[in-house]
């Protein structure tokens, strides 16, 4: 199929953006990689009257590290932050999770911010978002303003950026010598979008976990989001077998799960169970020089 009729412009800068945003309403979608809006127009799933393309803003990609935050931003393509050794010494969670994004040609295309406002439920970006405390830098015509990731993903495709706003950035606190970190996630096939994923982040204060626990989910439901019962379990504790699996086993209970032609709910409470307990397996093999027990 071939998309609905639609009206182009590009747009000079994030000024003018906003400004043609606001000018055309919810008839306007910005497109920068647009490996999920085309498809999706494609498919008549989307029909915006006018695609604003912001590829030609200046300062909207790159990576910079600022006081102990990275900040990326949300032009910058997957392919970079594949490729950044920024990313890779200070956010190794989000490098070991580029690669299970899609395909090599998608991430050649595809931004970090695409996908952030894109908030398919799927998708791996939403979950290492969660995971990583990240925050989103936002402006619109009142201004900037900074979102949470704990706040920012509302349900299925649906974000807290308003419909004349611009995400410019994304900032990470980077990865401090006391964290692990794990991820993982089960697919039909290499590429196609999780039916269930994990991402963790644990801080230990010696052998033991300290109250930074971070688990993030997604493929189940409507919106990536945190485990925090499963977070609550292992605060303050030796990370064991035995208290994996039970952390695993919380988190299955606790998220929101739906089922489709895909997958039951059930099935997908498996899975994440699953995701979670190999993610923490892969913070645990990465705790051996902090003393802690496997």
């Amino acid at each position: 199929m071939k998309p609905a009729p639609f009206q182009y412009v590009a747009a000079k800068s994030v000024d003018d953006a906003i400004a043609l945003l606001s000018k055309y309403g919810a008839d306007a979608k910005l497109i920068a990689g647009g490996q999920s809006l085309v498809p999706m127009m494609n498919f008549r799933l989307a029909r915006p009257e006018w695609l604003i393309d912001i590829n030609r803003i200046d300062g909207l990609a790159g990576i910079t590290q600022q006081n102990g935050m990275l900040r990326i931003g949300s032009l910058t393509r997957y392919s970079e932050l594949e490729a950044s050794e920024a990313v890779q010494r200070g956010v190794p969670l989000l490098r070991q999770m580029l690669p299970h994004i899609a395909h090599e040609a998608i991430r050649n295309r595809g931004t970090i911010g695409g996908s952030i406002c894109h908030a398919d439920p799927a998708a791996e970006m939403p979950v290492a978002m969660l995971a990583l405390d990240a925050t989103f830098e936002l402006r619109g015509p009142s201004g900037a303003r900074r979102v949470a990731a704990d706040d920012f993903f509302l349900g299925q495709m649906t974000t807290g950026i308003e419909a004349d706003e611009v995400l410019v950035a994304i900032k990470i606190p980077e990865t401090k010598n006391d964290e692990r970190h794990g991820f993982s996630e089960f697919a039909r096939r290499r590429g196609d979008f999780a039916l269930a994923s994990a991402a963790v982040v644990l801080r230990f204060n010696g052998g033991m976990i300290s109250d930074h626990v971070r688990i993030a989910v997604g493929g189940l439901s409507e919106r990536a989001e945190r485990a925090r019962k499963a977070e609550a379990l292992l605060a303050g504790k030796t990370l064991t077998p035995t208290l994996i699996e039970e952390a695993a086993h919380t988190a299955s209970g606790e998220v929101q799960a739906g089922q489709d032609l895909h997958a039951t709910e059930a099935y997908r409470r498996s899975l994440i169970a699953t995701q979670v307990k190999q993610a923490l397996a892969v913070a645990a093999d990465r705790t051996s020089s902090t003393g802690a027990k496997k």
